[in-house]
């Protein structure tokens, strides 16, 4: 039987920071519907080998292929556009926009693809509610917890109903129990909507919440394992 075909691929993914080099030969498949982590010691290139997988930053050497298109080689507008619609992005401290409410910080891909702004918070809302932040839709993000902030970050990288979801550590900021919720919602939802996931984290908890894990070493893939 033959193996489905990822829906990306990296491979001999070399980049140097400065003189320091983060990635030295990476390679990894993500495949449709599955969740990833990717983890390592600090300084092992898991930051970096995700900031390449999701067009942020372009490898100095080796591919990136996303559903048949190389994206290091992708100019900068249509990446940029793959990541308002097909990619949804996760980072640590979630980066919402402080002067927006939580319904707006949701609604902004949408606003950015050209959805009407009646229709993008009507769906920014039940995403919200999706992801039980109840009665906090106007809160700005210096209001909510950083748990609640997390799950509006995760509403906004999945109300575009993304193909791929790149999650930077996104409990890194977090306490236990709201690790846990984040988590959870985070791959219940991605589950139920087919989307793949592909996790960075240091937290072998976290990694529990995967299909497998990659481990980095030296900015290489180190080994290959299921989690439980």
């Amino acid at each position: 039987m033959n193996e489905p075909v990822p829906l990306l691929t990296a491979h001999g993914l070399a980049k140097t920071h400065g003189r320091t080099p983060a990635l030295r030969g990476a390679s990894l498949r993500l495949h449709a519907g599955e969740t990833v982590a990717v983890t390592g010691a600090s300084g092992s290139g898991r930051s970096t080998l995700l900031h390449c997988l999701a067009g942020i930053v372009r490898p100095d050497e080796g591919s990136v292929t996303y559903d048949g298109q190389r994206l290091d080689r992708l100019p900068e507008k249509r990446l940029s556009e793959l990541r308002r619609t097909e990619f949804g992005v996760v980072f640590q401290f979630g980066q919402l926009v402080p002067e927006l409410t939580a319904v707006d910080n949701v609604a902004l891909p949408l606003l950015l693809a050209g959805t009407g702004r009646a229709r993008a918070r009507a769906l920014a809302g039940e995403w919200l509610e999706r992801f039980g932040v109840r009665g906090r839709q106007e809160s700005r993000p210096g209001e909510l917890s950083g748990g609640q902030a997390q799950r509006v970050a995760l509403a906004r990288a999945l109300v575009t109903g993304p193909r791929i979801v790149f999650a930077d550590e996104p409990t890194g900021a977090l306490d236990s129990l709201s690790g846990e919720q984040v988590m959870t919602a985070l791959v219940h939802t991605a589950r139920e909507c087919g989307t793949a996931v592909l996790l960075v984290t240091h937290d072998a908890q976290v990694a529990a919440y995967a299909d497998r894990e990659v481990q980095l070493r030296d900015g290489a893939v180190a080994a290959l394992g299921v989690t439980a």
